[in-house]
């Protein structure tokens, strides 16, 4: 190999290098505020009449203008009634409720559809979608019906898995500004109080005018079995860009 491709070879890999180095090494942190919801056996679908705040710390790592490496903390209030807007009568009778804390330790890949990072392009804002797994514990207090032998404190501990969209926009060269949205899907059914078990209560009691089996009405202390709880957020997080160039210096 000649000299002037040899150093023609180098002289390009070190372009390359840099320019990836350049690229990769552009991390943030931010903070994040907005409301959360639930659904489950108190609540099929998202009710804005019972939400609760959420707050969240993060910190990313953008490997280049398109993918990104979230990892943060949240912690949201959550909290559902069978008295402020119950499904249907049974639920009414049942008279579950639940409040408590979720606290989840979380990280993402977001994927930008548009270049806005670069300097070049005229468009200062991208949609953005993201997935993710995380794990989530959540400190409650409820009851699942009304004679619950047990109501209180109880605490829940659940895989997460975090996926929505959103939409950045560059406020300043290194100031971001994202509006999101999206779901966290259990694995537990739990995290309203009301578990699966159907066996907590008897569901039947014998009748006594028949002496045949009878629905007990007190026996609703059970939840749906094909589903598991679910929660949602929407809010608005702020981000700090540090960028880390290093530069190599060559000899003539």
């Amino acid at each position: 190999m000649n000299k002037t491709r040899y150093y023609t070879i180098i002289f390009t890999a070190v372009l390359v290098l840099h320019g990836l180095i350049a690229h990769a090494q552009q991390y943030e942190v931010g903070l994040g505020l907005g409301a959360g919801s639930y659904t489950g056996d108190i609540i099929r679908t998202i009710d804005p009449t019972q939400l609760g705040i959420q707050g969240t710390l993060f910190g990313r790592r953008n490997f280049d203008n398109a993918w990104s490496l979230r990892a943060g903390l949240t912690v949201g209030r959550l909290n559902a009634a069978d008295s402020i807007r119950p499904i249907d009568p049974v639920a009414a009778v049942r008279n579950a409720y639940f409040t408590g804390t979720m606290v989840e330790l979380a990280a993402t890949m977001e994927f930008h559809f548009l270049d806005y990072m670069n300097h070049q392009t005229p468009s200062r804002f991208s949609p953005f979608g993201f997935l993710g797994l995380g794990v989530g514990t959540f400190f409650g207090d409820g009851q699942s019906y009304s004679a619950d032998p047990q109501p209180g404190s109880y605490r829940m501990t659940s895989a997460i898995i975090p996926f929505g969209m959103g939409i950045k926009y560059k406020l300043k060269d290194r100031m971001l500004l994202s509006i999101e949205g999206g779901a966290k899907a259990t694995f537990s059914d739990n995290l309203d109080k009301i578990s699966t078990d159907p066996n907590a209560l008897p569901r039947f009691r014998t009748d006594p005018g028949t002496g045949s089996p009878a629905l007990d009405p007190n026996a609703i202390n059970f939840g749906n079995l094909s589903d598991r709880d679910w929660y949602y957020f929407l809010g608005v997080t702020i981000s700090y860009s540090f960028h880390q160039i290093k530069c190599y210096p060559y000899n003539n």
